[in-house]
């Protein structure tokens, strides 16, 4: 892994205890120039996850409080008329950032999460005919309560697509957990995390792992594993092109990490739950509740043949 990359992950895995794999699939995302989504009960430590990886490459950070009353202009800024100047002058909202905590998004309205898409999509945002590029990076990471709390509106599939990769942290064993107790004794561990990488030095990272060789066979093999899951009869619908794209581009993370300037199947294999699991539904009289996507995705991966030359 790429020295700074490796200390992010240090960071990251010190500062919230038990989230190595959660780490390693937020690099991935970030790498990726994608978006994660982060699933899970409140108190998992998907926020400071999200502050200690902003702290560990020094970006501008914002966390944007999702609620049922926040308004699309609370989030992308709005114009207000400037006497002095008799001009109506932009105030850049909070997804005006590098690093963007969307945190609880689905306790807010559809109309709000709709905000949000052309961000993601295009690194842009539109407001009174006029267009603002982001600077990269720009990565949104958002967390979502499950369904069953209080407030909880369902993200729209638009929306899902939107994210590279997604992941569901869990509660840690006692083990883990008497360590987490042992670490906050002194105070919030985020508030410490010092910066490992610049944000130059991201970007190029990102730039190299987009050039990551992607063969024809490999194109072929992420093809197929779309369309198996296309034909699945437990899918209510298959993953959309955006989503093929996006195996791609998660698997090219993964294979830089690695230390690879190509992708190999196993690459594939390791990202696919990660990037379809948020994007598909299972039909009710699969029998097979929500949390078990992952499952059946991982079952047609391995039943799935796979290329025999990654070249």
């Amino acid at each position: 892994m790429h020295a700074g990359l490796q200390s992010v992950y240090d960071n990251l895995t010190s500062t919230v205890l038990g989230s190595e794999k959660a780490a390693e699939l937020l690099i991935t995302g970030l790498l990726a120039d994608g978006h994660v989504l982060i699933q899970g009960a409140p108190g998992m430590g998907k926020t400071c996850l999200a502050k200690a990886l902003a702290a560990s490459i020094n970006c501008p950070f914002t966390r944007i409080q999702f609620t049922p009353d926040l308004l699309p202009s609370d989030i992308l800024g709005y114009s207000i008329y400037d006497q002095s100047s008799a001009q109506f002058v932009f105030h850049k909202g909070p997804l005006f950032s590098h690093i963007v905590l969307a945190d609880e998004i689905n306790r807010t309205s559809p109309r709000t999460q709709s905000a949000l898409l052309e961000s993601m999509s295009e690194k842009q945002i539109s407001v009174d005919g006029m267009t603002h590029k982001l600077d990269r990076p720009f990565f949104v990471v958002a967390t979502e309560n499950y369904l069953s709390s209080a407030g909880a509106f369902p993200l729209p599939d638009s929306q899902l697509d939107r994210f590279v990769l997604s992941f569901e942290m869990d509660v840690p064993d006692a083990a883990t957990q008497a360590r987490i107790l042992e670490l906050h004794a002194d105070g919030d561990p985020a508030v410490n995390v010092r910066q490992v990488m610049s944000r130059e030095d991201l970007v190029q990272c990102q730039d190299e792992s987009a050039k990551v060789l992607v063969s024809a066979n490999i194109r072929e093999y992420i093809a197929s594993l779309c369309e198996e899951t296309r034909k699945s009869k437990k899918f209510a619908a298959g993953p959309s092109s955006r989503a093929t794209i996006a195996i791609m581009q998660a698997a090219r993370a993964q294979a830089y990490l690695d230390g690879r300037d190509s992708v190999y199947p196993e690459d594939v294999k390791h990202v696919v739950p990660y990037c379809l699991r948020h994007r598909l539904t299972v039909k009710a009289r699969s029998g097979q509740a929500m949390s078990h996507v992952e499952a059946l995705v991982q079952e047609i991966v391995d039943q799935t043949a796979v290329p025999t030359k990654a070249c």
